[in-house]
């Protein structure tokens, strides 16, 4: 699926939210997890920038996504802080109450979080901790296990296992930014929630 995509804001601040006008797709994950590149490989260029120093991102970064042919955005992808590193973890946590709890608890174009987990690593009590707040806060989420083209297929089949085991309420998508797997069931996923994030409007 090929979309057009530009960025809109930064915030660090709930002043600095955009307006609410279209449902959003916030992507949350661990510090070095891949949420920029998983981004890029959505909107199928360099939108996010992309860094092995983890971190880098500070500020709720939200980006407008339209589809061809279509004259209007029809979804906000919003890039969250990256969270569980240890030279930053006290600093992140720190902003956490000050805009990012805020956005997660009471945005209400918020349709979708996606919660990115490196497959790779053993499970971590951060990434619950989330998976945690977002079923607290209600929100929708899918679980998604980046950088799966590292692995077999018996070690990725191991690993999805485990991760279910884990992550029971979960429902998981095995993603790579580099081979494109999980593209389009990611896509499928929040073309769901944004129709469904439409339908009061519509029935108005």
């Amino acid at each position: 699926m090929r979309v057009l995509a530009r960025f809109l804001a930064a915030a660090t601040d709930v002043a600095h939210f955009p307006a609410p006008n279209l449902p959003e797709v916030a992507f949350l994950g661990r510090s070095n997890v891949g949420k920029s590149s998983v981004i890029n490989s959505l909107v199928g260029t360099k939108l996010a920038r992309t860094s092995s120093t983890p971190g880098r991102t500070r500020s709720i970064n939200f980006f407008e996504v339209r589809w061809p042919g279509k004259p209007r955005p029809e979804v906000i992808f919003a890039d969250l802080p990256g969270y569980g590193y240890a030279k930053i973890s006290r600093e992140v946590s720190q902003e956490w109450p000050r805009f990012i709890e805020p956005y997660l608890n009471e945005r209400p174009a918020l349709a979708l979080c996606l919660a990115l987990i490196d497959i790779n690593v053993p499970p971590q009590e951060s990434d619950r901790q989330l998976l945690d707040f977002l079923s607290h806060s209600k929100r929708e989420f899918v679980l998604i296990a980046t950088k799966c083209d590292r692995l077999s297929n018996n070690q990725l089949h191991s690993a999805m296992q485990s991760m279910k085991k884990s992550y029971p309420a979960a429902s998981v998508i095995p993603f790579s930014a580099k081979t494109g797997t999980g593209r389009d069931e990611v896509w499928n996923r929040i073309r769901q929630a944004a129709e469904t994030y439409r339908m009061p409007a519509l029935q108005s």
